[in-house]
């Protein structure tokens, strides 16, 4: 009896060392990238302002790989406070100068408690910049496509960036 103890013993530790090493690890596929595989968007962005250089990494560090089903992409920006998502590419930008013409309290649209501003003058591109956080965002959406990015965007604004007053842009120079 005492024989067979010790040859169960000597199997059952064997297996522990076996189960130690655990399985080989299969690594024949190559690792899907998490931002697929679409070229970079190059995005032109303001200079930073030292209001931009305080809020934006808080928001630019919660945007996701993918919003609203749309995987994200890389960008080439003089900044680190653009982000893009979808082909074609939808662009956020943070920290960019308020937007010219927008009138107070007449021409916002409120998605997710953040206030936009839409510009439709470019047939290409709808731009939706706010006008109610500490600084103003930017998205670029082009018209092919509708703004389920900027609702879902919206929530994480809302979250990330204080609330300001809105305001109209400054005359320009």
């Amino acid at each position: 009896m005492v024989a067979v103890l010790l040859v169960l013993v000597n199997l059952r530790d064997g297996d522990a060392v076996d189960d130690a090493r655990g399985p080989v690890a299969d690594v024949s596929g190559s690792p899907e990238a998490p931002r697929g595989d679409l070229p970079p968007v190059e995005v032109d962005t303001p200079d930073v302002t030292p209001a931009a250089d305080l809020a934006c990494p808080v928001l630019m560090g919660q945007l996701p790989l993918e919003l609203a089903g749309e995987t994200s992409r890389l960008v080439d920006s003089d900044t680190l406070f653009a982000y893009a998502w979808g082909d074609p590419a939808v662009v956020l930008v943070c920290g960019v100068a308020p937007p010219a013409g927008y009138v107070v309290g007449s021409q916002g649209i409120v998605v997710n408690g953040v206030e936009w501003f839409v510009d439709t003058a470019d047939p290409e591109t709808v731009v939706w910049t706010t006008v109610d956080r500490l600084v103003p965002v930017e998205m670029r959406v082009p018209a092919s496509t509708d703004s389920a990015l900027v609702t879902a965007a919206s929530t994480i604004i809302a979250t990330t960036l204080p609330y300001a007053e809105p305001a109209p842009a400054p005359p320009a120079d």
